[in-house]
């Protein structure tokens, strides 16, 4: 692994990206049927910088997100079952590089998401692209899975949640995910509402998730034509107070993206970092 930093001039485009409007109900939202959201979204114009191109690029211990190289011996990301049997113990091992942890495990199977403009959107269960900004749990939900998931024999001192994002399809990347540096986010930015999980083929079933309000402060970024041997891996959540621990995201249209730039296919995959005390 190592950390993508090439030389290059900075820049920026202007993009529109979907906050949490006024609300007096508590949101919920749909993996796949949106007609049954209950949501107030509104858009906002904001610069969303090219982080690749940064003399000093991000990294999770200062905006909690960064990009690194990460060469997968997986040869086709949309081959379910090699992704299935494979990526679990890569992303195990990445996370455990980048964050030191002395236990990681991983938050579920693989996610594919596919572009409107793809044939496969929609076609997956919650395989459409987030379009609102979001953190992918409250804290509330965040600590809940971390003490299902850490190990019995030693208490947990700081654990992290982590998404780990990459592109599949060649870039550039018509829809790419826009990360908001977690230093500009306030706690009143930050609304809890409900990720409802309406898959076909379960129950429905849903969990607390994290929405985000409009503020001028925030500090957006992307990395532009990304390849299958980068990951984007940002904080969800961390215990420790004093280190980022709210990185919103969303997706988002380029539009310094060329016309007819096949449309975007990524993957992602999520994974909680363990801390322990000195056993006693």
């Amino acid at each position: 692994m190592t950390i993508v930093n090439e030389p290059s001039p900075a820049r920026a485009v202007t993009a529109d990206i979907v906050y949490l409007g006024p609300m007096t109900e508590r949101p919920r939202f749909h993996a796949n049927d949106h007609s049954r959201d209950n949501l107030v979204l509104e858009t906002h114009a904001v610069p969303v910088e090219d982080a690749r191109w940064r003399p000093v690029p991000p990294s999770l211990d200062r905006e909690g997100f960064m990009l690194v190289k990460h060469e997968s011996a997986i040869a086709d990301f949309r081959d379910t079952d090699e992704v299935a049997h494979r990526a679990a113990a890569e992303i195990i091992a990445l996370i455990a590089d980048l964050s030191g942890a002395e236990h990681v495990a991983m938050l579920g199977p693989a996610i594919w998401r596919f572009g409107e403009r793809s044939p496969d959107s929609g076609r997956l269960n919650n395989s459409l692209p987030a379009r609102f900004t979001h953190i992918d749990a409250s804290d509330a939900r965040a600590r809940l899975t971390a003490g299902q998931l850490a190990r019995k024999d030693r208490p947990v001192r700081r654990f992290t949640q982590f998404n780990i994002w990459r592109a599949i399809s060649p870039p550039p990347q018509d829809v790419p995910l826009a990360v908001c540096d977690a230093r500009s986010v306030a706690p009143d930015d930050l609304v809890i509402g409900d990720a409802v999980f309406d898959y076909n083929d379960r129950p429905e079933w849903s969990a607390e998730s994290t929405l985000v309000r409009a503020n001028p402060a925030h500090r957006w970024a992307y990395f532009s034509g990304m390849t299958r041997d980068e990951a984007l891996v940002f904080i969800c959540k961390d215990s420790d107070s004093r280190r980022p621990q709210n990185v919103p995201h969303c997706a988002f249209d380029d539009p310094s993206c060329p016309a007819g730039a096949p449309p975007r296919v990524s993957i992602e995959m999520r994974a909680m970092a363990f801390w322990f005390n000195e056993r006693r």
